[in-house]
């Protein structure tokens, strides 16, 4: 299935949708599956892209005008390209500098595997930092610790509120002290618990 998204920075009439919307449906994308923006890139808070990014599930394909209506930033735009690919959801890019990606063709999947690299390496480098600062802070009589991990009780919550699509998905797991990422590992966008969400549940009520 198709799933687009669009966006333009202002809302005051002065931009319009229109030319990406036509382009997502003239890619194939159903009219009624286009997720809508009109906000600056930079904002974190965008609804039309939260309900697009719960709506997507595994097989799905995310289609978008350009790389720039996606991410705030490069970090942020390499950041949800790698939570698409570890979702199992791929990505089409029409026009622009990212037109080569589209997931369904080998050099697409190519350029998809830079972003999973550049992913990669951006943790790795947050992973250095953690290190290197709670090796600062031991040195200075304070501890540190891993983030928190799902627990039954947080999954059930996540699993309610994820199944209110007006929830931010990245608001929650800040609330309950874990990241997006593990938030989508155990929960899908609808509320419905994944396969380790299920297995979490299972075990408990063994």
């Amino acid at each position: 299935m198709l799933i687009g998204y669009v966006r333009v920075s202002k809302a005051d009439g002065s931009q319009l949708l229109d030319l990406q919307r036509d382009a997502l449906i003239e890619s194939g994308v159903d009219a009624e599956r286009i997720y809508e923006d009109k906000a600056s890139g930079r904002k974190d808070h965008r609804p039309g892209l939260d309900a697009c990014m719960k709506a997507l599930q595994p097989g799905n394909s995310l289609v978008i005008w350009k790389l720039d209506r996606l991410g705030r930033d490069l970090k942020h735009l390499v950041a949800t390209v790698d939570d698409l690919r570890e979702r199992g959801v791929g990505l089409r890019v029409l026009s622009g500098a990212g037109a080569e990606i589209d997931t369904t063709t080998a050099n697409g999947r190519l350029v998809f595997g830079i972003f999973a690299s550049l992913a990669e390496f951006e943790r790795e480098l947050i992973a250095e930092r953690t290190r290197a600062g709670l090796a600062a802070a031991r040195a200075r009589g304070r501890k540190g610790g891993r983030p928190r991990k799902m627990d039954v009780t947080m999954l059930r919550m996540a699993m309610k509120a994820m199944a209110d699509r007006a929830t931010n998905a990245s608001d929650l797991a800040k609330r309950l002290g874990i990241t997006t990422t593990t938030l989508y590992e155990y929960v899908n966008g609808d509320g419905t618990a994944k396969a380790p969400g299920q297995k979490l549940l299972d075990g408990n009520s063994a």
